[in-house]
């Protein structure tokens, strides 16, 4: 059983990138997906969920308007498409799944991915 967060990278203040979490070993139609960051020298912060149906999104103040998160169950994979981004924005980003849905604690973790966003 395993997440694989991956599609992080270097990108200029303004830019875009689009994160992936694979699951293997387990099908993620029934989990609800979520992503989180850690910046260095903070704390682990919630950046959006989507519910199993993905008929619910939730997102943090910080990123609305700017972040989109989606799934696709028959790739058995979920994504965070991001815009606009920020210096604020740099961070490892974890994806995560939890079977009761959007909550504040996850069934399964990815790795992570860094996100960096400098000029």
């Amino acid at each position: 059983v395993q997440l694989q967060a991956s599609g992080g990278g270097l990108v200029q203040p303004g830019g875009s990138l689009r994160l992936s979490c694979a699951a293997s070993g387990f099908t993620l139609d029934y989990y609800a997906i979520g992503w989180f960051r850690q910046a260095p020298g903070k704390e682990r912060e919630g950046v959006s969920c989507i519910s199993s149906s993905g008929g619910s999104t939730y997102y943090a103040d910080s990123v609305k308007g700017r972040f989109t998160i989606s799934r696709d169950n028959a790739k058995n994979t979920g994504y965070l498409q991001m815009n606009s981004l920020k210096p604020e924005d740099t961070a490892v980003y974890y994806c995560a799944a939890d079977l009761v849905g959007c909550t504040d604690e996850y069934d399964y973790w990815g790795q992570g991915t860094l996100v960096t966003v400098s000029s």
